[in-house]
């Protein structure tokens, strides 16, 4: 079994119908608007460690969590600001993951060229003068791992960690099974 450490979680969430960000970026210590450079606003939190994107239309990103957890605790802190300025936020929150990016070790070193070859040319993109890694791309679960020589590996697009997992293992066992990790 490969361990892998989530890095960043990016999720969504629906807070209201609309919010005034003009109001929100006078009434907010802390909150970054520039809607000339970007449509949303930015409010970092240190604890946890996340950043909001919030937008007009009421709904947000955020961006940074290494777990659920401080998704929903992020959530939670910009709700009630947002109730305290006056916005009609939701009963219901839900938080829909949309990627999560997670990194691992393969336990060995890869020769990419064989590694490409192997797994077929249609699933990878290995451009060694543009790029030093491998783009795989696992069409179930749709996830998209990045191969390095090293055998470090960073995985994009799960939408849930056992994904990211079932993928990785996948990979794992097609390669050892291969002989192509030494």
């Amino acid at each position: 079994m490969i361990e892998l450490k989530v890095e960043n979680i990016v999720a969504s969430i629906s807070f209201a119908e609309k919010i005034d960000l003009d109001m929100m970026a006078k009434s907010v210590e802390g909150a970054e608007y520039e809607p000339e450079q970007f449509p949303g606003l930015i409010y970092r939190l240190s604890t946890p460690k996340t950043a909001m994107l919030l937008f007009r239309s009421g709904k947000g990103n955020c961006t940074g969590a290494k777990n659920l957890e401080d998704i929903q605790k992020t959530v939670d802190i910009i709700a009630d600001i947002l109730r305290k300025l006056g916005v009609d936020v939701y009963k219901d929150l839900k938080i829909v993951v949309q990627n999560i990016v997670a990194v691992g070790d393969l336990g060995g070193e890869l020769n990419l060229t064989e590694v490409a070859m192997a797994l077929g040319m249609e699933n990878i993109e290995y451009e060694p003068e543009q790029f030093p890694g491998m783009v795989y791309r696992v069409k179930e679960p749709k996830v998209v791992i990045l191969i390095f020589t090293t055998g470090k590996i960073v995985c994009t697009g799960g939408r849930n960690i056992e994904d990211v997992s079932k993928a990785v293992e996948k990979l794992s066992e097609e390669l050892n099974s291969l002989g192509l990790i030494h």
